[in-house]
């Protein structure tokens, strides 16, 4: 199942048997209920504007880090995407950079930033050092190869600085012509499941690991950077083909999941992406406790379509939907967003508790990093 970390908000642990009193029975915290603990802590003492920017995460180009550090001091998103104008040569080099942006005053204390990268390896690498096979290698070659490639992929990741690789891209088709073929881990639900499972059980523990692009891209060969692709597929047969590989995922333990801009026209007419429907399938149906998180935000306006024109409108549907963090590949203005998303919920249209859980989320994994990065706290 899904790691703790992004479980309900938990209660404090029991405090101990007073002196000379009857021995307790051993209930021992994990660190990920620590950390969840830490968050909710944190969480408290957050403004509701303070706990919308955390939902945000976004991409400053370039490889200096004085810009980065910039808007992170300004605008507190829960952290970074890196894209490759974010590249600096290597891995070592891109671990100075980062440490340069995040640094005091910038971080906050007793939390890391996450920095995220789409690294699935082939056709989808930014750093030149990942010369590990990617899916378009992986999808036939035994099972082992897929963790022994991610397992060296999180490493380098960890090395690098970064702390979410999204890249496990759990979407299935055997369609040459589908613009997602090269990168899908398997042609069909068991070999795209097994491959999953060991992509994630690979990254756990050096990365946070995220699964794409639910509830799945294979059954349209359409590209969701410039449209929105759309399937009548019904519900059972979206159970039957694109759910085992993202179940299979969720059971390993991925905390996040990225929800494509797709429609599946049979289960909800909005984008999974906007749509209440496909997170609670998600959560319901498949358990998931983690991070949901959008794919790029600018995509919707990039499909062309009138009803995705407006971003603070789409930020707004996002987070009603049930997205847990709203991902940006640029450095947007973020002041509008948060003010809508603080007007929805000022007028009821979105609960400040759901805000609340959101931000529980982000911040345990902040806090989680920020324990691997610095264990003494």
């Amino acid at each position: 199942m899904p790691t703790p970390a992004a479980t309900p908000t938990p209660s404090a642990p029991p405090a101990p048997a007073a002196s000379g009193g009857p021995r307790q029975p051993s209930t021992a915290v994990t660190p990920a209920e620590l950390a969840a603990i830490y968050a909710a802590t944190r969480m408290q003492s957050m403004t509701l504007a303070q706990k919308i920017a955390a939902m945000f995460m976004v991409q400053v180009p370039g490889t200096d880090p004085t810009p980065m550090k910039a808007y992170l001091e300004a605008n507190r998103p829960s952290g970074f995407l890196l894209l490759g104008n974010n590249m600096p040569g290597s891995a070592e080099a891109l671990a100075a950079q980062l440490a340069a942006a995040t640094s005091a005053p910038a971080a906050t204390p007793g939390l890391a930033p996450l920095i995220s990268i789409d690294e699935e390896g082939g056709d989808v690498a930014r750093l030149d050092q990942d010369v590990f096979p990617g899916a378009d290698r992986l999808k036939s070659l035994p099972v082992e190869d897929t963790g022994a490639s991610f397992t060296q992929r999180a490493a380098l990741l960890k090395a690098a600085g970064v702390s979410v690789n999204f890249g496990t891209v759990a979407d299935v088709t055997a369609d040459p012509a589908s613009f997602i073929f090269d990168r899908v881990l398997g042609t069909d639900p068991a070999s795209a499941s097994a491959r999953v499972a060991a992509s994630v059980a690979a990254e756990n523990g050096s990365v946070f690991s995220t699964l794409k692009h639910f509830p799945g891209h294979g059954e349209t060969p359409a590209d969701s950077h410039t449209s929105i692709p759309t399937t009548d597929l019904s519900m059972e047969g979206w159970q039957t083909r694109d759910m085992p590989s993202f179940a299979a995922g969720v059971d390993a333990g991925a905390p996040l999941v990225m929800f494509g801009h797709l429609t599946y026209s049979s289960v909800d007419a909005a984008p999974a992406s906007l749509s209440v429907r496909w997170h609670e399938i998600l959560r319901g149906e498949l358990g998931f406790t983690g991070v949901a998180v959008t794919d790029d935000m600018l995509m919707l306006q990039h499909s062309g379509l009138p009803e995705y024109a407006d971003a603070t409108s789409n930020a707004v549907r996002a987070v009603s939907a049930g997205n847990d963090m709203l991902l940006y590949n640029a450095a947007i203005d973020m002041a509008p967003s948060i003010a809508a998303i603080t007007t929805a919920v000022q007028e009821g249209q979105i609960s400040e508790r759901q805000i609340d859980e959101s931000v529980v989320r982000i911040l345990t994994l902040q806090r989680e990093q920020r324990v691997r990065t610095h264990p003494a706290g």
